[in-house]
């Protein structure tokens, strides 16, 4: 994986964790169970219940790995015992604006959250996003440049 310490807010770990919780615990069992019933009624290769389950498998634990290994590598932060609430670090929430730009969606809410719980729609950034790394160690009212299509502006 990375060498970057793999950040993450309480919420962002207990979601990966009841993720991987309900994979081991209830839907591979479960799998294991209809790929030990349609192994048993023959001819395996023409059985899409074994062969589709098969690969379903394949697929869950391959993501239970990988849960796994984001999970020991994972560095929880609680945002809300941060020392220095007027910089921008992990789980700081900021308002961005870009000045030249003058229209009602102007002004745009970002939360600066571990890479594993982005979400754009609802306005959480990757602590390591373009602009995340732009805005970082920023103080209140502070002009950020940003490379924007065709043009440089600062938010």
């Amino acid at each position: 994986m990375d060498d970057r310490p793999n950040y993450m807010t309480p919420a962002g770990y207990a979601a990966l964790s009841a993720e991987y919780q309900q994979l081991l615990g209830d839907e591979r069992p479960k799998l294991v169970d209809v790929i030990s019933w349609a192994a048993g009624n023959g001819d395996r290769s023409e059985n899409g219940d074994y062969i589709y389950g098969r690969k379903r498998l394949r697929e869950i634990d391959r993501r239970l790995g990988f849960l796994a290994r984001r999970m020991k590598a994972a560095k929880v932060i609680d945002p809300a015992a941060q020392p220095d609430r007027g910089r921008v670090w992990f789980g700081a929430t900021v308002t961005i604006a870009d000045p030249e730009d003058f229209s009602d969606t102007a002004e745009r809410v970002l939360t600066l959250v571990g890479d594993d719980e982005t979400d754009a729609a609802a306005g959480r950034i990757g602590w390591n996003a373009p602009i995340a790394r732009a805005l970082r160690g920023g103080r209140n009212r502070r002009r950020a440049p940003r490379h924007a299509p065709g043009r440089r502006a600062a938010i």
